[in-house]
């Protein structure tokens, strides 16, 4: 399966079976983890809901669980809720 984004196309493959279950939502702390690839949204892109890639270097969120998603910072610098874990 794949998905288009705007700067990149990511595919993998939905015929292997895991036999632990992530959430992949990003609500749950214990989930998320630095160096997990993820995908955000930053506080400007809310209304639109543009997703943007990258790398967790930090997690911000103290609470083991939010509603909206686990606030993280990217490698990059960039800030905003985790809304799908990739890997």
């Amino acid at each position: 399966m794949c998905r288009k984004y705007s700067h990149l196309i990511l595919c993998y493959n939905t015929t292997k079976k895991s036999s632990k279950r992530i959430n992949v939502n990003g609500t749950k702390r214990a989930d998320i983890k630095s160096g997990k690839t993820v995908n955000i949204v930053l506080k400007e892109d809310q209304e639109t809901g543009y997703l943007t890639w990258g790398v967790v270097r930090d997690i911000l969120t103290k609470s083991p669980k939010h509603p909206h998603g686990i606030k993280v910072r990217l490698m990059s610098g960039e800030v905003g809720r985790v809304k799908e874990i990739l890997d």
